[in-house]
């Protein structure tokens, strides 16, 4: 099992239920689903030409479409070191679900972490039974995947990128009859835009959801 590695740090999580938590983010190189706003495009291909060793990843990244392959002992004999003190490892992209996580994350788990993974929800959820799962569905975007209702069923957390009321409605089609008890359902602003913060907010209230801010970006971290 090897895993495309685009950059590995370590760092606070910025959004979503664990939101302040020290973490090491593992970032995979990867991604076809195409968001307009996304903020780490030099994730979305994995051109042989970029390719590095896997030392040349380590430390965050500056918005370079390198990637190294990484063995999954390899991964988890450095991941488990003295590199890092956090023990919450996020795993996101690009998009992680194109990897079957399961090896790594159960041997995260072993070694007395938690995990997490930050997916679109447009692929097969591959990971432990006790890793938290975060779905940020990605509606329309121009790749053409759909969002899987297994996804959103296995789904810990839904936490939606908001930026006008189209995209409240689109949440409302996608979850339908979805059971939301014991799930966290989350709004997040689109690169703090105001409209976006007073809608986001004014929603959570009416439904008991949270907001999720970027706090990152606030703090400028990575």
């Amino acid at each position: 099992m090897h895993y495309p590695v685009n950059e590995l740090f370590e760092t606070i999580q910025g959004e979503g239920h664990f939101t302040g938590v020290p973490a090491v983010f593992l970032r995979l190189q990867g991604c076809p689903v195409g968001c307009p706003w996304c903020d780490t495009r030099h994730t979305w291909t994995q051109e042989a030409q970029d390719r590095v060793a896997p030392d040349a990843v380590i430390g965050a990244g500056d918005g370079q479409p390198r990637w190294a392959e990484w063995p999954l002992e390899a991964l988890v004999a450095h991941l488990t070191g003295p590199s890092y003190r956090a023990r919450h490892l996020v795993i996101t992209g690009g998009e992680p679900c194109l990897q079957d996580l399961r090896p790594l994350t159960e041997r995260m788990e072993a070694a007395g972490w938690r995990c997490q993974i930050e997916t679109s929800g447009c692929f097969e959820v591959r990971t432990s039974a006790d890793t938290w799962v975060t779905v940020s569905p990605k509606i329309g975007m121009k790749g053409g995947y759909q969002v899987l209702r297994s996804a959103l069923e296995r789904a810990n957390e839904i936490k939606h990128p908001v930026a006008m009321q189209k995209h409240i409605d689109e949440l409302d089609a996608l979850l339908g009859d979805l059971p939301l008890a014991g799930k966290v359902v989350a709004l997040q602003p689109i690169s703090q835009q105001h409209r976006a913060n007073d809608l986001c907010v004014k929603v959570c209230i009416e439904r008991n959801w949270r907001l999720s801010v970027q706090t990152h970006k606030y703090l400028n971290i990575d």
